[in-house]
C-alpha cells in the first residue's frame, strides 16, 4: 500500500508539474523575442505594425533584416524604451498599445467608410480618432470591436451601412489617424446637428466642427 501510495504521489507531481509549466510556455511562445534574421509570421506582424506607424518603409515579407532593425530602434527610442534593435516583451507590448491588427485596422476603415464616406478627408480622419480616443477612454470598451458594436455607438452599424466595401480613402484615414492624427483635438462623440435627435448630445462640450460634423467630449 505504501509503494502504491509514492507511485501516486510521484504521478501526480509530474502532473502537477506538466499542468503549471504549460500556461507560461505558451505565453512565451504567444509573445517571442524577435532579432535580425528572424523570419515569418511574429516578424510580418511587428513589420504591419512598425509599417501602421511610418516607421518601417520595406516590403511586408516577414524577414528580420537591417530596415526591420532601424524601425525597431527608431520606435524604441520614440517610446524611451531600451534602444537594442531586438523586440522583446516590453517593447511588443508597447508595439501592441499603439497599433493593430489586420482586422481592427479593416474593422476601421469599414466604419469610417459607413460614417463619414461624404464628408472630407480630415472628417473621416476625425471619425477614426473619435474611435482611437474611446479606447484610451474609461467610459468605454477597450477594443476597437467593442467601441465599434457598443449599442448604439454608431449609426453605421444599425443601418448596416458599416458593411459597405470602404474605399482607399478610408483606409488612408484609419492610418493617418494610428499615426497620430487628431483634428478634433481629444473629441470621444461627434454628431450632425442638423439630423441629431438626441437631446443629451446637445449637452457635451463642443470642440470643433468638421465638415458636417460637430465634435465634442
Amino acid at each position: 500500500m505504501k509503494k502504491v501510495l509514492i507511485t501516486l504521489m510521484t504521478i501526480f507531481s509530474v502532473a502537477s508539474a506538466v499542468f503549471v509549466a504549460t500556461p507560461a510556455t505558451e505565453v512565451k511562445a504567444a509573445t517571442p523575442v524577435l532579432q535580425q534574421g528572424d523570419q515569418y509570421g511574429h516578424v510580418w506582424d511587428a513589420q504591419n505594425r512598425l509599417k501602421q506607424l511610418g516607421l518601417y518603409k520595406g516590403e511586408l515579407d516577414g524577414l528580420f533584416g537591417p530596415l526591420t532593425e532601424q524601425a525597431v530602434i527608431d520606435f524604441q527610442r520614440s517610446r524611451g524604451l531600451i534602444v537594442d534593435g531586438i523586440i522583446g516583451s516590453n517593447t511588443w507590448k508597447a508595439l501592441r498599445n499603439d497599433t493593430f491588427t489586420k482586422n481592427e485596422i479593416q474593422m476601421l476603415a469599414q466604419v469610417i467608410h459607413g460614417e463619414a464616406r461624404g464628408e472630407p478627408y480630415k472628417g473621416k480622419v476625425a471619425v477614426a480618432a473619435v474611435v482611437l480616443n474611446r479606447l484610451h477612454h474609461e467610459d468605454f470598451p477597450n477594443s476597437i470591436k467593442g467601441i465599434i458594436f457598443e449599442s448604439r455607438a454608431f449609426t453605421a452599424v444599425q443601418d448596416k451601412q458599416y458593411y459597405l466595401t470602404p474605399n482607399n480613402e478610408s483606409y488612408k484615414a484609419a492610418y493617418a489617424a494610428i499615426k497620430g492624427w487628431d483634428p478634433t483635438q481629444n473629441a470621444t462623440f461627434y454628431f450632425n446637428p442638423k439630423t441629431a435627435t438626441s437631446d443629451w448630445i446637445w449637452t457635451r462640450e463642443q470642440i470643433k466642427q468638421i465638415g458636417k460634423h460637430v465634435f465634442a467630449k
